[in-house]
């Protein structure tokens, strides 16, 4: 079984392309739209809600904030499958207008129940899937790491800038403008997928379509699969102490919090870019990708060991973007390259699922085993699950390069 897209002959040379740059920034800023949704109502949410009718009910706070990820991880696979089927644009349009709908709604709402309902439909507007393999459909095999390390990134820059600019706008426009915005940008993210992003190639399916079951169990995606879940369960988890040990022990104000994030966020990516072209120009994937998760479990054990001070967390916290940049980058560009074309969608689809899982229970895996057991468990747990992942990804058979295979 084989799928070949049919794209016009590469230049000569190993530079990208301008059609694969222009793909990259764009789908990068679509990519962080999504993302947008999530993290801008975080810094100021819990403020706004005390304003409303049942404010005070922490379940319902937690709904809003949290459902938008679990809606993300309901949808995320039958989005990547029709995006094989129907086309990835049509897909990320139907997504991107669910989420403005979803905006607009929460923009409108005067009470928590209607702004959970509009979390709800930002949610399901499930897009990564159809973004990352339209990505990939853009891109030749040797440059799909440094597309996808811009897509990965603006995880990472998103949340940095959203701990800047939320309390400023909600200053100037309220949550209701906040959700406005968001909803405005998704639909002007429409138009630029038309006008900016590359047209899809189309793909060519010789011998019929891959089982789904094939891609849920294939070896080497459930421990990519695993990674990912990981990454952000860790990202999340994290979260749940880093405001309030930089509060106490770092004696900065929650409101200065920006002045360690965004440079931490800004001085990592001086550090993933020799590392992705390491994994890209020399073959050093595997390498690359491992030596992320090794800096991804000290981490871990430095926040339980030496996470005190100022000083130290900002050093930790570069630590972990410089590790979190590189992974973002480099497993969904393995992911594209391990599954077979005809179900790349449905393989990132499941890869995004599990991405949504770890954000969602990161957040209520932290917050329980600091409140039972205190802040070192959470450091624990979260160093346990990243050495699993070491030992997962240590047996893991990276795909051959395309300038290795044979004609």
């Amino acid at each position: 079984m084989s799928a070949k897209p049919l794209t016009a002959a590469a230049p000569a040379g190993d530079a990208m392309t301008p059609e694969e740059r222009r793909a990259g920034a764009s789908l990068a800023s679509i990519f962080a739209l999504r993302m947008l949704g999530l993290f801008l109502i975080l810094p100021v949410f819990a403020v706004y809600a005390h304003t409303l009718p049942s404010g005070d009910n922490g379940l319902l706070v937690g709904l809003a904030i949290g459902i938008y990820g679990a809606t993300q991880a309901l949808f995320q696979i039958p989005y990547g499958i029709a995006s094989d089927r129907f086309g990835r644009k049509p897909v990320i349009v139907f997504g991107l207008l669910l989420f403005a709908l979803g905006s607009f709604i929460a923009a409108a709402a005067d009470d928590l129940p209607m702004i959970i309902a509009g979390r709800v439909l930002q949610g399901a507007g499930a897009i990564s899937a159809a973004v990352t393999a339209l990505a990939a459909d853009l891109t030749r095999e040797q440059h799909r790491t440094k597309v996808m390390a811009m897509i990965g990134s603006s995880i990472g820059l998103v949340f940095a800038l959203s701990l800047v600019a939320a309390p400023l706008l909600y200053a100037a426009i309220g949550m209701a403008g906040i959700f406005a915005l968001t909803g405005g940008l998704a639909l002007l993210a429409i138009v630029a997928l038309y006008k900016v992003v590359p047209p899809a190639p189309k793909v060519l399916v010789d011998g019929g379509r891959t089982r789904f079951a094939d891609v849920l169990f294939h070896p080497q995606l459930l421990r990519l699969n695993f990674g990912v879940f990981v990454l952000h369960l860790t990202q999340t988890a994290m979260w749940v102490l880093i405001p309030a040990t930089l509060v106490k022990t770092g004696d900065l104000p929650l409101a200065e919090h920006w002045k360690v994030y965004l440079p931490a966020v800004l001085v990592s990516f001086a550090f993933m870019v020799p590392a992705v072209i390491a994994a890209e120009k020399y073959g050093r994937m595997k390498m690359v990708f491992n030596g992320a998760v090794v800096l991804l479990l000290l981490v871990q054990a430095g926040f339980g060991l030496f996470g005190q001070g100022l000083w130290p967390l900002a050093l930790l916290l570069t630590a972990f973007f410089v590790a979190f940049n590189i992974l973002e980058a480099t497993q969904p560009s393995l992911i594209s390259r391990i599954a077979p074309a005809e179900a790349k969608g449905a393989a990132l689809g499941i890869y995004n699922t599990t991405q949504s899982l770890g954000l969602f229970l990161g957040g209520a895996v932290g917050g329980m085993l600091a409140q039972r057991l205190g802040g070192d468990a959470v450091w624990w747990c979260t160093g346990i699950l990243s050495l699993v992942w070491l030992a997962l990804g240590l047996t893991m058979k990276p795909p051959v390069r395309a300038q290795q295979r044979p004609a």
